[in-house]
């Protein structure tokens, strides 16, 4: 049978492949090949190789401080203007993604009733969800479909085989031509097929004109090491539109393990739009002695400063946010440490008027016990590089926990310390003027195994891998345990009590996953 004519058009950047559907045939495993001659498949990959491109992010000409998808934006939004409530979900592949997912799912059937016999479900009280890596696409997917979501996550995401198959995709000879490419990989791979099967192609737009929380999902800058969250603010910087960049992007890139997958490029136009850093970050970042807990904000300015000229860096090369980040808490740190440096030196703050921060930190990190100490021999090399890699990113998460809560500590006792000062009254004005902290409570509630009460569901959650698919059965009962540990949460009950208010799980009898 003689093989497809391959055409060249002379006024397109690659040419053009026409093939026979007659001459496409089944393999084993379902895959579809081309049956082709040795030698024309091999000149239409040849053609194809270097011809993909990855989608190109659009630029912004002029920055709008008052547009665009920022946490200034989104406030018209949130529900209780006293009280802000963060969910912060960490990596973890589909681990992460389950567990975060299960305390959604609790948020959802949970109702609190008030003093005055109010009735909220807590779920309508979430104002932000930040996720990295396995926990960007549960924080995205509800960001996007909202209530839908409890419907379709299951078996559109959670309890499918999307490793297997990215994998299937990439030994596919349609994909072998892209994957050959320079511009395009195999997070773009990856991308395409979470908009198959998750996001529909939806971009930060989608987000934008909707009335959800705001999500945030962060990625690392592979060169500085530096945390790139998408949102506006930052994408100010890099003088681009966020609302133009697709919701599976920007789950690849969060995602994207280092060698495992490719980076995930975006375009950077920083310099063109005439946008300038904040009277307060300039003068901080400029300040010989700057406020001690401005530290972390102004680390982040001094690593955004380098995309303000894209003549010297016209890309940036996106991958896994858990190597900056692994549980979605350095962005939240930065906030209140802001906060307080800026309440200290008298500025005001969108977050002036808030009584309580509620931040929810689901961590899905997993500690399986090895048998290395018990043995003479020592452990294989690929096994010491995983342990290498992973325990500073496991250690720093933990870190980024204990950090929020030494925030909570410290805002209390500074609070206590002017009362009995008296300087709601005007008294002891040296003391009052050291000791100044925002009079908002923070409330840091931990979800994580380690919380876990139950020691054999522990072991067992422990011993999941951080991979992109898991049995069913692991699925569900990292559903169930995350509720589990909220609702037992010394913290969470803390925060219950000083509202005067108190649960009422299942109120209608709905079920986590009914729509």
């Amino acid at each position: 049978m003689a093989a497809p004519m391959i055409l060249v058009n002379p006024w397109a950047s690659c040419p053009g492949i026409i093939v026979d559907e007659r001459k496409y045939m089944s393999f084993s495993g379902g895959l579809r090949v081309l049956r082709v001659s040795a030698f024309a498949g091999l000149a239409a990959m040849v053609l194809l190789a270097g011809c993909a491109t990855r989608p190109v992010n659009p630029r912004l000409t002029e920055v709008s401080l008052d547009q665009g998808y920022t946490f200034q934006t989104r406030q018209k939004h949130f529900r209780n203007q006293e009280t802000l409530v963060v969910l912060a979900f960490s990596g973890g592949g589909t681990r992460a993604a389950a567990f975060s997912y299960g305390v959604l799912e609790f948020l959802r059937r949970t109702e609190a009733v008030g003093p005055s016999g109010q009735t909220v479900r807590l779920l309508d009280a979430v104002d932000m969800i930040t996720g990295v890596s396995g926990g960007s696409f549960t924080a995205l997917a509800y960001g996007l479909y909202g209530e839908k979501l409890f419907a379709e996550y299951e078996q559109r995401f959670l309890k499918r085989d999307v490793q297997g198959e990215i994998i299937a995709r990439a030994f596919r000879p349609t994909y072998w031509g892209d994957l050959a490419s320079p511009h395009w990989g195999r997070s773009e791979l990856a991308a395409d097929l979470y908009d198959e099967i998750l996001f529909n192609g939806a971009t930060f737009g989608d987000l934008d004109r909707g009335t959800g929380p705001f999500i945030v999902a962060s990625a690392t800058d592979i060169a500085s090491g530096g945390r790139v969250p998408f949102n506006q603010n930052v994408f100010n910087v890099l003088c681009a539109d966020l609302n133009g960049i697709r919701l599976s992007r920007a789950a690849a890139a969060s995602s994207a393990v280092p060698v495992v997958l490719s980076p995930v490029t975006i375009n950077n136009y920083g310099g063109t739009c005439n946008y300038s850093f904040p009277p307060w970050a300039v003068a901080f970042t400029k300040a010989k002695n700057p406020p001690r807990p401005a530290a972390r904000a102004i680390r982040e300015f001094k690593e955004l400063e380098p995309y303000m000229d894209s003549g010297r860096s016209p890309y940036i090369h996106l991958v896994d946010g858990g190597v900056s980040d692994n549980v979605g808490m350095r962005g939240v740190l930065e906030v209140l440490e802001l906060l307080q440096a800026l309440h200290d030196s008298g500025a005001a703050t969108p977050l002036d008027h808030v009584k309580r921060i509620v931040v929810i930190v689901v961590n899905s990190l997993s500690t399986p016990p090895t048998t290395w100490n018990e043995k003479e021999a020592s452990p294989g090399t690929v096994d010491v590089l995983l342990k290498a890699a992973g325990t500073p990113i496991d250690h720093y998460s933990y870190e980024a926990v204990e950090l929020l809560k030494d925030i909570s500590a410290r805002w209390e006792t500074g609070r206590k310390v002017r009362e009995l000062a008296g300087c709601a009254a005007g008294r002891n004005a040296p003391i009052c003027a050291e000791v100044r902290v925002p009079d908002a409570e923070v409330y840091a509630i931990d979800v994580s195994f380690a919380r876990l009460a139950d020691a054999a569901e522990r072991e067992y959650l422990n011993q999941q891998p951080t991979t992109f698919v898991l049995p069913p059965e692991a699925v569900d009962r990292l559903r169930a345990a995350a509720g589990t540990i909220l609702q037992a949460s010394p913290e969470f009950q803390r925060l219950l009590k000083d509202l005067g208010a108190r649960i009422v799980d299942d109120p209608s009898g709905r079920k986590a996953t009914s729509p």
